[in-house]
């Protein structure tokens, strides 16, 4: 509908246009120009030239005759006779040519159809130029005087009435032209030669200057029969249909005029329309009641002011059922000026609006749970921010991640997971009831929104009943699964005044309740937020960390409980930052996990290591810690490789440590790496032995060659600790059955190195063996010819 109003614009931009691009090369056809409006200009071009050609045709004859009569008693009759007859058979020739050519090149021409008109043209133009050789032949230059000025006629005549052959034209003066100076200056008349030349040359100018403004002309006609052939369809498209319709109103705002279109979408006869307040019809029941529509109001508004207005909405009541009209108009005045009403077009958009309605909602809502989404979420958040006083009022932003979520995912499946997920939703949206928002922003993150949180207590209560309510088992496929939740709380304005600082907040506080142990719920507080700002400042130093030279292995000895030998090295990463300082590996080992650089790093610590054990003798092994990410990288083996290779390092003197948590993440073939792994030779330890999710069928499947067992049991064990004893027992009884070695780990006490003895334990490491070691320190430990290590 909008369209009708902006075609007459739009076709009628495209003249200048077209104008721009009628260039000497188009009309020569010398360019590639080849578009549909190309191909009719050079059509009408083609029918410009049929109507003149019989004139021409006729000046021809004229011409000739006149010059045969001039020359009737200077030239030999036969030759006089000869040239008229060459001149006006070539002319007929043209002209029936042009008579002849087909009835489609007079719709739609190509160049070649413009092309081949240039013979015609070139050769009239030789044939003319006969007589001149001959006249200069003779060198009686003032016989010639007669005839030139007659072939001087007939060129300006071609020229001017010719132009639309622009091509053909141009080949017949160049032609006539350019052999008539020659042969003016040959026979020693170079002045009238040069002025023969002066005069083609303005002639061309003409013939140019005339074609371009006639394809102009062509052009701007185009133009307008397109538009008109448009508005014509639009319209015979508006009776045929009937899905628009024209109105018009008098200056009284009546309707004048009434179509059968505007009848029929109204369901009333025309006749009773006829005279009826326009703004009466669309108003419908709300006329007598005053409630009207914004959309009728701004209707009325641009009706009031006289001015134009498109695509106006407006709800209207057509048979006790709501419809959505969209009308577009202008105002009309008379030729003194006065105003005289309003004409435009209207369309039913009923459809149109529910199907963007249900494209707004699937926007803004989560397709799987039915929960808002981020994108409303993030509006609802906004619009509570702007509606609360920020002196007194409070909201609040709750940020949810589901616990054990991923596990469910990766042994169930992602259909369970997804019914997991509509479950959580279902117990969510039970909980907030008149009280806030929850939604959905993604994977299992879940947030909720809560406009009035003046009652902080009360928020807190919220979040503590989301936790207790998404702990409970859920029942889904016969399955009972278990899963928890963390909160973390942001309370406005204190904590964020636009939605993105709450958010913000909101996560770092989620954050904290993650490595509080998870199932419990966070408030934000200040310190996260220079905790985030440290973090991120390690992230940007530690990703430049290796080219900065600013990592370093140190090597904490490992010894054969039974004689206290020196077995080994563990490399331990220590990082010295130009700009930190000394940074705790407790800090950045879980950021280089989390940003993933934990790879680039693994992979220089094993190059590292590898290096420097084989500066040890052939009976100290080096123990490097490997993170899953690395083990994920199908590439690893061949890295390691690679490493024990650069170093000239024996395979069976390096052992990688992973933890069990690499188990849990199944489809990364892990296991087939580490099988590699061990066909090179390389030695596998179980580090960290039973403060995961342990399972037996880790060492049933996989060959390690040690158990390590975590610090917290050798310490708990020391002090008479039961649950701890019975572990450690359990672990040693194991590995013995399985020829695995133990190793406790974080032996620091005469006391707890004598336990482990005495449970069993093959190899300890911790301070009371020796500190983790300088590479020269360590380097010099390792090739001493000594027995027993002396606690450092």
């Amino acid at each position: 509908m909008n369209r009708l109003s902006l075609l007459p614009n739009e076709t009628l931009s495209c003249v200048p246009q077209e104008a721009e691009r009628v260039t000497l090369k188009a009309l020569l056809t010398f360019s590639a120009t080849d578009s549909h409006e190309w191909g009719l200009i050079r059509a009408r071009q083609l029918l410009a030239g049929r109507h003149r050609i019989w004139l021409m045709l006729g000046a021809a004859v004229l011409t000739v005759t006149l010059c045969g009569a001039l020359l009737y008693h200077s030239m030999p009759l036969w030759e006089i006779l000869l040239w008229m007859v060459m001149t006006v058979a070539t002319a007929a020739a043209g002209a029936v040519r042009m008579a002849l050519t087909p009835a489609r090149a007079f719709s739609h021409a190509s160049r070649t159809d413009i092309r081949q008109t240039a013979w015609n043209g070139l050769a009239l133009g030789l044939v003319l130029s006969v007589l001149p050789i001959l006249l200069c032949m003779q060198g009686k230059p003032i016989r010639a005087l007669g005839p030139g000025i007659a072939l001087m006629l007939f060129s300006t005549a071609t020229a001017f009435f010719m132009a639309p052959l622009a091509l053909a034209t141009t080949a017949f003066l160049l032609a006539f032209g350019l052999v008539t100076a020659s042969c003016l200056v040959l026979t020693g008349a170079p002045v009238a030669g040069v002025a023969t030349l002066i005069f083609t040359i303005l002639l061309l100018t003409i013939c140019m200057s005339r074609a371009k403004a006639l394809a102009i002309i062509e052009t701007a006609g185009l133009a307008l029969d397109e538009r008109d052939e448009t508005v014509s369809l639009l319209l015979r498209e508006f009776e045929a249909t009937g899905a628009h319709w024209l109105w018009e109103i008098d200056g009284g705002r009546r309707i004048v005029r009434a179509n059968r279109q505007l009848a029929v979408a109204c369901e009333q006869d025309a006749a009773l329309l006829e005279g009826m307040p326009f703004l009466q019809v669309l108003a419908g029941p709300t006329w007598d009641t005053g409630h009207f529509a914004p959309g009728l109001r701004t209707l009325a508004k641009k009706l009031k002011a006289r001015e134009s207005f498109s695509a106006v909405r407006l709800p209207v009541w057509i048979a006790g059922e709501e419809r959505w009209w969209e009308v577009s108009a202008s105002p009309r005045f008379d030729n003194r000026g006065t105003f005289c009403g309003f004409r435009g077009v209207g369309s039913d958009v009923t459809d149109q609006r529910a199907s963007a309605d249900k494209i707004n909602r699937m926007a803004r809502y989560d397709a799987l749970t039915g929960l808002p989404n981020r994108l409303m979420i993030n509006e609802t958040l906004s619009l509570a921010i702007s509606e609360t006083d920020p002196a007194i009022g409070r909201y609040a932003f709750m940020m949810l991640d589901l616990d054990r979520f991923k596990a469910v995912n990766d042994t169930l499946g992602h259909p369970i997971g997804d019914r997991l997920l509509c479950g959580v939703a279902a117990r969510l949206d039970a909980l907030m009831g008149a009280s806030g928002t929850c939604g959905r922003l993604g994977g299992d993150e879940f947030a909720v929104i809560i406009p009035d949180a003046t009652d902080v207590a009360g928020v807190e209560t919220l979040a503590q009943r989301i936790i207790d309510a998404l702990s409970r088992p859920y029942e889904i496929d016969h399955h009972t699964l278990y899963i928890g939740a963390s909160v973390g709380i942001a309370v406005g304005p204190r904590d964020g005044r636009t939605s993105e600082m709450l958010v913000r907040s909101a996560d770092l506080a989620l954050y904290r309740a993650k490595d509080a142990g998870r199932g419990v719920y966070r408030t934000y507080e200040p310190e996260l937020h220079a905790q985030a700002e440290e973090r991120r400042l390690l992230e940007i130093a530690l990703r430049s960390a290796i080219e900065r030279d600013e990592m370093h292995l140190e090597y904490q000895p490992i010894v054969d409980t039974d004689t206290t030998m020196l077995q080994g090295f563990e490399a331990l990463l220590r990082w010295r930052s130009a700009d930190l300082g000394d940074v705790s590996p407790a800090k950045f080992i879980p950021i280089a996990q989390e940003t993933r650089l934990i790879a680039p790093i693994g992979d220089w610590v094993l190059r590292t290591a590898c290096r420097e054990a084989a500066r040890w003798p052939a009976n100290v092994r080096v123990a490097v810690n490997v993170s899953p990410e690395q083990l994920y990288n199908p590439g690893f083996v061949a890295m390691v490789t690679a490493a024990l290779a650069n170093a000239d390092l024996a395979p069976e003197r390096l052992e990688l440590e992973v933890t069990e948590g690499l188990f849990l993440h199944k489809g990364h073939g892990v296991g087939i790496v580490l099988d590699r792994i061990l066909k090179l030779g390389v030695r596998l330890s179980l580090d960290d032995f039973g403060t995961g999710q342990s399972s037996l069928g880790y060492l049933s499947r996989t060959r390690f060659s040690s158990i390590k067992i975590d610090r917290s049991f050798v310490e708990a064990a020391s002090h008479g600790g039961r649950e701890a004893l019975a572990i450690i027992r359990a672990v040693v009884a194991l590995a013995h059955s399985l020829g695995i070695a133990t190793t406790a780990e974080g032996v620091e006490t005469e006391a707890e190195r004598r336990i482990v003895e005495a449970l069993g334990c093959t190899r300890a490491q911790g301070y009371l063996f020796g500190r983790p070691l300088p590479v020269e320190e360590a380097r010099a430990l390792a090739n001493e010819l000594v027995t027993t290590i002396i606690a450092a």
